[in-house]
Order: structure tokens, then C-alpha cells, then sequence
């Protein structure tokens, strides 16, 4: 990054010279492929490379924005200009600021060159295995929609006029399937399996088109059942959505605008004394792991509920200043085109003891959730939820029937109180993880 080096030392140069009175740029250089197969055959191969610099300033007070990917002197000095103006529109009620340089982790930078240097046509042979392994799966397989490998490679320069300097890169790939089952009497079923990870050696394949193949072959014949009370048992993928829309009231910034259901409710027991949940931007082999935050403040472990009790929020270091503490490192930024906002990096329900398959074999009558539809209509100011599910119906502790059509509604605190158990088998899909989670006696409304 010889050369980003050069121009985010002048960006903090031309700032200067601008009138800026601190001054953060933030480089990256983005490269990503995908590439799909259908019926044995290469069906779509994208390459794409975002390069690009975000410039922010303080000035009277204030902060100011701005971005350019043309990276030539006359226009990062046209984006400096616009972020150094821009300032003068902006009001906030503290005083802005930028982290000191800090000691970080350099091993927290996740590359693996194998991702990079593997010939392009052993990553086409992982899409086509996908695809062949989710056939081979079952005779009720009749159709891979789509079967993908895909990577994201990322270079990351980040500098503010206090002396701070970050660089790294990281990486990550994986492969995901979306799959048909028809049993040839008119009911057809998809399914679909998906894995990520910061080393090539760690995608199976295999294991991918099989967990599509059994999903889609498993609801087959799936039907609704009659309104009733279920304990809901909560897979990593289904119980990860469900993090994901807790996510955003756990963020300080909601909290700071009133729009979190958590609000003023520190210390409190909120959740079920089995409900740990984590954020880890320094956790080894998480696809967000990284040596620093999007503002440059080292990486950490952040417990924000342990055994049910809420200890804390994320912060960027905006919001920290307001409340009087200090950043959780969780400024995150989607790309250079924006300003670091709050978000989590690898966030999860901490695992149990006890082995999925006995916390299945311990619920007299439920549902096994297979998948929700309408997640991101949740609502998460209030809680509030109401989602289509598929499933598999449990009674005695073994599974019964597939179950389609009905909805599950309630609300995100409510069923976190009514966490019964949590078993061992975390798994991580992108930025969310979780183990199985059990949840006792929530309404299911069918025919």
C-alpha cells in the first residue's frame, strides 16, 4: 500500500492547508468475485475493485464529509474543500473528535494469500462441487438455482492529524446454494446452505450442498398446523436473524436518539439468566475481526448482556463522548463513501454446554424453525415482530411432521426472557453467530 500511503499523507496535507483543524482520512481498496454455476457449466464470473478515499474534518466545532475514487491531487483537493465547507452546514451538540494513536493488534489482520493466489479455475471447481453435492444429495433434488463461490480481498489505510496510522488487509470467501426438492407428487420445496471463512482450506463444499439438499428434502410434504403453544427450538442460522434485528437496539446511537427498547434499562435483568450476548472485533477467525474499528481504536471483546443482565452499549467514538465514556471500537464503515457509524463487528449469543441434539430430544412438543420470512419488518424500537416460519414439528423429542404457513408473533424482549436453553454449537453466518437456542411456550398461529 506503498502508494495509498503517499496519498493519505498529502489528504492530511491538503486538509491542512484548507483550514481544517483535525483532519481523518480513510482509504480502501476493495476487490470481490463471484462467480456462479448452473448445470455443470460456468454460468456468471464477476470481478469488481472499489478504490476510494473518505475525508473528515473538524472545523469551528463541527464535522464535514466528503469521498472521492479518483485519486488524483486535484480532486482529493476539491473533496477536502467540500468536507472543510460542508462543516460549516453540520451542528452537533458535543464536541467533535478523533481517537489518539494507540497500540492494536497486527495479528488481528486476517489474510490468507491462498484466497488471492488460488487459479481461478480451482475456485470454479468449488462452485461446480457445491452444486454436484447438493444433487448427489438426494434423487429429490431437482434443481441447483444457483450454487456460488465468492471472496472479498481489502486493503485499509487509516490516518487523522493526531499522529494516528493504521494499515492491513483482510480477507474472506465462501459459497453459498439455493436448491429445489420435489417429491413428484405437485410439492416442491427449496432449501438453501451457505459458509464463510477467513481461509480457503476451511470451505467445504460438500457440506454446503448437503445442508441445502436436507432443508429442501425435509419440508416436503410440509402443511399447516392448528394455533397452538410451541417451544420454539432456534438454530445458529434462524437464532443469528434474530441477533441481527436485536442488533440495532444495542447500539448506543439508538439509545442517544431514543430509539431503542433498551434504553434507561442498564443493570437491569432484561433477557433469561441463559442469555449472554457478545461483540468481538478481535475474535480469531471472524469474517469482521480486524485490528482496529473503522476509526482506528483497537479492537476488543465487548460483553453487552451476561446472564441476562444488559452491562452496556456499542460505541463509535462520537457516541462515546456524549455519554462520558469511551468507544467500544465499533465505528464501522460500509466502504469510504460514509462517515463511521455504529454497528457491531462479530456479534453472538455465547454458547452453552448441552449438545443440540439433546436439547431437541428434551422438548416434549415444538418446532425445529427452519426459516423466517418478513424478518426485516421487525421493528426494532419496540420489539415488535411478526414472521412467516417453516419448520419441523416435534413431540416427544424427535421430529414429526414439516410445517409451512404459519406465523410466529411477538416481541424480541419477550422471547428473550422465555430462553429455556442454549447448546454448544455456535456457528458465525457473516457478522452474526449463534447456538441453537431453545424458547419455551410461544404462540403459533395456523389454520
Amino acid at each position: 500500500m506503498k502508494n495509498a500511503a503517499v496519498i493519505v499523507k498529502s489528504s492530511l496535507q491538503l486538509a491542512d492547508k484548507a483550514g481544517a483543524e483535525a483532519t481523518e482520512i480513510y482509504f480502501t481498496q476493495h476487490d470481490s468475485l463471484a462467480i456462479e454455476v448452473r448445470a455443470g457449466k460456468l454460468e456468471t464470473s464477476n470481478r469488481s475493485c472499489e478504490r476510494g478515499l473518505g475525508i473528515r474534518v473538524i472545523k469551528a466545532g463541527s464535522f464535514g464529509y466528503a469521498f472521492t475514487s479518483d485519486l488524483e491531487q486535484a480532486a482529493i483537493a476539491a473533496a477536502v474543500e467540500m468536507a472543510v465547507q460542508g462543516a460549516k452546514y453540520s451542528s452537533l451538540d458535543t464536541e467533535p473528535g478523533f481517537p489518539q494513536p494507540a497500540d492494536y493488534d497486527t495479528a488481528l489482520a486476517q489474510f490468507d494469500p491462498g484466497i488471492v493466489e488460488t487459479p481461478l479455475e480451482e475456485k470454479l471447481n468449488l462452485a461446480l462441487a457445491i452444486e454436484q453435492a447438493a444433487l448427489a444429495a438426494d434423487h429429490r433434488i431437482t434443481m441447483v438455482e444457483r450454487a456460488v463461490y465468492e471472496e472479498n480481498n481489502s486493503s485499509v489505510l487509516l490516518a487523522n492529524s493526531h499522529g494516528l496510522n493504521v494499515k492491513y488487509r483482510l480477507n474472506f470467501c465462501g459459497g453459498y446454494t439455493w436448491v429445489v426438492a420435489d417429491d413428484n407428487g405437485g410439492d416442491v420445496q427449496t432449501g438453501s446452505g451457505l459458509s464463510y471463512a477467513t481461509q480457503l482450506a476451511q470451505i467445504d463444499p460438500t457440506a454446503i450442498g448437503q445442508e441445502a439438499a436436507q432443508r429442501a428434502v425435509q419440508l416436503l410434504g410440509a402443511k399447516p398446523i392448528k394455533t397452538q403453544k410451541l417451544d420454539l427450538v432456534l438454530p445458529p442460522r434462524v437464532a443469528a436473524r434474530f441477533l441481527g434485528i436485536l442488533a440495532t437496539a444495542l447500539t448506543a446511537e439508538a439509545v442517544q436518539k431514543g430509539k431503542s427498547l433498551f434504553a434507561g434499562r442498564l443493570n437491569e435483568e432484561i433477557a433469561s439468566p441463559s442469555v449472554t450476548i457478545v461483540d468481538d472485533g478481535s475474535l480469531p477467525g471472524a469474517i469482521n475481526t480486524a485490528p482496529t474499528d473503522g476509526e482506528g481504536v483497537p479492537s476488543q471483546r465487548t460483553v453487552l448482556m451476561s446472564n441476562g443482565v444488559l452491562h452496556g452499549f456499542l460505541h463509535n467514538f462520537y457516541t462515546a463522548s456524549r455519554a462520558g465514556t469511551v468507544s467500544t471500537s465499533n465505528g464501522v464503515r460500509g466502504s469510504f463513501k460514509s462517515a463511521p457509524e455504529v454497528g457491531p463487528t462479530n456479534m453472538f449469543f455465547s454458547p452453552g454446554e448441552i449438545a443440540e441434539e439433546e436439547l431437541i430430544a428434551s422438548v416434549d412438543k415444538g418446532l425445529y424453525v427452519f426459516d423466517l420470512m418478513g424478518a426485516h419488518t421487525a421493528n426494532p424500537i419496540s420489539g415488535d415482530f411478526s414472521l412467516g416460519i417453516t419448520g419441523l414439528l416435534i413431540e416427544g423429542g424427535r421430529f414429526t411432521q414439516p410445517v409451512r404457513q404459519v406465523i410466529l408473533a411477538g416481541n424480541i424482549q419477550t422471547m428473550l426472557q422465555q430462553v429455556k436453553a442454549v447448546a454448544s454449537n455456535l456457528r458465525f453466518y457473516l457478522g452474526f453467530g449463534s447456538p441453537t437456542l431453545l424458547v419455551e411456550s410461544l404462540t403459533i398461529s395456523g389454520d
